[in-house]
Parts: structure tokens; sequence; C-alpha cells
């Protein structure tokens, strides 16, 4: 091991430390940096980078990756000055000076690269939050290989070994081992995000197919990149027959349920019976839209509001009533009872001419009126129409039929007759009790 090579940087401040000359050196940076950070503060309080926001999407991550560079850009610019002027005039050392160069260059483009790495996912994100954790830490690792801090590092975690079955593995594995799965299955998140985006952009493909091949494409990925990543540290594959054998167990015992969700889902998806945008019956009081099918579940939109998550395996296994499958169209039926001595013929024109004045109401087939019973008080009829958007409801529609009908009946006189009971007492009526 060359110490001189590895700890050249270190050992010259080492040497430096004596010289009045360091001081300086230290006064020198902490000027450039106070003045990177003031002026930082200074251009992000005026917010020239959100004048661009209106100018596309290029100029807005431009401006955006320029916000988080503005301050390491600035203190190399000034510490080159520094070092710069230390040389010509002879002021003393410049070791520290050296080192700082390449520490704020690495900071610099470290933060550029996880600002632009956000923009290869969701909005939603975790990397939204925790960018500035991330660019600290890759930073910090670039310092340590920088400073030749990094290789002693790296021995002393080699010297913690242990066992995994018959692999032998040290910490200095584990952590690289973890480093790469991350990068690698972040490029595989990125390149099924890419995938997804275009297949939601083709408008020729079904819903359903867009977003299982979505799936399968990110689930393969992902795969491949774990595995990858874990040949390139030199882990033996092998070794996770023991994690899978747990894992298969737990999945017959314990994850049965989850593993029947997963499968129900990709069914669902691949054989289009439920589709993002039909209108479904779980049960009488639970009917909505279907706003979204993922793997595991799917979520119903109620007319009322809520959203209800039903688990895809109660999907497969039970009747459900899907009113948009192949047709948007639904018949709907309104029932009512008028008295017996109305004129029939005018409540069944009344009530046809109410539902055809709606709009949402549609003309072929065309509305029908029924006379379905001669009950005890009265005469009932059915008015039996369609409409084509299941999705907006059906209480709007039938309250204002229901309004028009009542109010065409008074117009015309006709009646609805109340609940009518007529009580026989047979025989003599009972005498009271004495008391």
């Amino acid at each position: 091991m060359n110490e001189k090579v590895m700890f050249s940087l270190l050992l010259d401040l080492w040497s430096d430390f004596s010289d009045p000359g360091f001081l300086w050196q230290v006064l020198a940076l902490t000027a450039c940096l106070a003045l990177a950070w003031a002026l930082g503060r200074y251009w992000r309080s005026h917010d020239i980078a959100h004048t661009t926001a209106e100018h596309g999407m290029l100029r807005t991550l431009g401006a955006g990756s320029l916000r988080r560079i503005l301050f390491p850009l600035v203190a190399l610019l000034f510490v080159l000055i520094a070092r710069k002027l230390f040389k010509f005039w002879h002021v003393g050392p410049v070791s520290l000076l050296e080192l700082a160069v390449p520490l704020m260059t690495s900071l610099a483009l470290v933060r550029a690269a996880i600002y632009i790495l956000r923009y290869a996912f969701s909005p939603s994100s975790w990397l939204v939050s925790s960018e500035r954790f991330i660019a600290t830490t890759i930073w910090l690792c670039l310092a340590l290989y920088i400073s030749g801090l990094s290789e002693p590092i790296v021995e002393m975690l080699e010297q913690v070994t242990f066992s995994i079955g018959k692999q032998k593995l040290d910490l200095w594995t584990l952590i690289n081992g973890l480093i790469t799965v991350i990068c690698t299955v972040l490029v595989a998140l990125w390149l099924s995000g890419v995938v997804d985006k275009r297949l939601s952009a083709n408008e020729t493909l079904d819903s359903n197919l867009r977003v299982v091949v979505g799936r399968l494409v990110k689930a393969v990925l992902s795969v491949i990149a774990l595995l990858l990543s874990l040949s390139l540290v030199g882990i033996d594959i092998t070794a996770l027959s023991v994690f899978s054998g747990a894992l298969a167990v737990g999945l017959g015992f314990g994850l049965q349920k989850i593993a029947s969700n997963y499968v129900s889902g990709f069914i669902i998806l691949l054989d289009r019976s439920i589709r993002i945008g039909n209108v479904i019956a779980i049960d009488p009081a639970t009917s909505g839209v279907v706003r979204h099918i993922t793997a595991r579940y799917t979520v119903v939109r109620t007319l009322g509001g809520t959203e209800v998550i039903i688990p895809n395996e109660y999907l497969v296994s039970n009747i459900i009533r899907n009113e948009s499958f192949s047709d948007t169209r639904v018949r709907l039926v309104i029932s009512l009872q008028v008295a017996y001595n109305a004129d029939l013929q005018l409540v069944m024109r009344l009530m046809k001419e109410a539902a055809q004045a709606q709009p949402r109401v549609l003309a072929e087939p065309p509305p029908q009126v029924l006379l379905t019973l001669f009950a005890d008080s009265g005469i009932n009829f059915d008015l039996a129409f369609w409409i084509a958007d299941p999705q907006e409801g059906s209480g709007g529609i039938r309250s204002a039929i229901n309004l028009a009908i009542w109010q065409a009946f008074q117009e015309h006189g006709i009646e609805i007759p109340y609940p009518q009971r007529e009580v026989r007492l047979i025989g003599d009526t009972p005498k009271p009790a004495v008391p």
C-alpha cells in the first residue's frame, strides 16, 4: 500500500498545518464559501429561475439545476481565483485550496445529477423529499475517495466477514452490493417508467393491456436488475436459496391471500372483464366507476364521492354486475300507481313524454310504459327508458322524470292514490271489561 499516493493531499495539509500561511488558506476558503452562500441567497430571493417556468420543460429543468449547483459553482470560481492569487503573490501553501477544487466540482455534479434524476420518475417520487440526503451521501463518498481515505476504510470493512450458507461474505461486499442493487433498480425503474409513458400515449392499445404490459415490464426489469447487481458484486445467487425457500413457505401459509390477490389482478387485466371506466356494482349498496386497477386491488369511486378499495380476489371469485362491459347503455325503470278512475291512455302518454323530455334519455330504444298490475289501491305502471352515461348516476335522472310526471298529473287531474285498507268486524262487539 503506497501511503504517499493515497494520502497525498492529506499529507500536504498536515505538513502545511504548521506553516503560518496555512491560516490564510483557511481564511480565504471561508471567505469564498461565505461569498458563494450570500450570492446564492441573493439570486434565489430574486427568483430568477422561476421566470422561465412558462417556457417549457427543458428551460424549467435547466433553471432548477442552476439553482442547485449555484453555490458550489460560485464557490469553485472563488477558490480558483484565490488559488491563483496565492501562487502569484507567494502568500503561502495552497494544499487546502487544491483539495477544495475537486470537492466543489463533485458537489456541483452530484447535485445536478440527482435533480435531473427526479424527472425520470413520477412527480410524487421519494426523490423529491430525499434529494438533499442522497446528494450529501454520494458527495461524502466522493470526498473520501478524493482525499484517499476510501482504501483504508474499505480494508477495515473487508475484515468483518461472516457466512451465509456456503457463501462467505464481508461487510464491504454487502455495502457494495446494496449500492449496486439500488443503482441498477433505479435504472430499471427509470426504463420501466419510460416504457409506461410510451404505452400510455398509445391510444390504439386497450387500457387494460397497457396496464398489464407496464406491470410486467417493471417486474421483469426489477428482477433482472437485482440478479445482475448481485452477480456484478460477486455474490453467488444460489446463496439466496434459503431465503427463496422461506418465501415459498410464507406464501403457502401466511401470504396466500396476498398472492391470490396479485394473481387475480393479472387475470382481471388480461381477460379484460373489468376495465378502467366501467360502471360496476359489487353489492346493492356499493356501485361506482372503476378508477384504478393495480396488481393487488381495484379502486371504485362511488357516486357519493367515496373510493372503495376492493381486493382483486373478491372480483374474480364473486358475481359482479358490470353495467358497461360491452355496451354503456343501461335500462332504468320507474314504477308508480294511479287511481282506478284515471284515463289510462293519458297516463301512459304523459309518462312517456316526461321521459322523452330529458336529454339524457336515449331516443333509441324509445321509452316504454307498461301496465304491470291491478293492485289493491290502484293500477301499477312501469316506465322503462335507456341512458348511455351510467357513470353519471341514475338518481338525478329518476328525480327529474318523477318531478315531470307529478307536474303533468297535477295539470290533468290524475290522482296517485293513498294506500287504503277496509277493516270489518264480524259478530257482536265485545263488551268493555269491568274494573
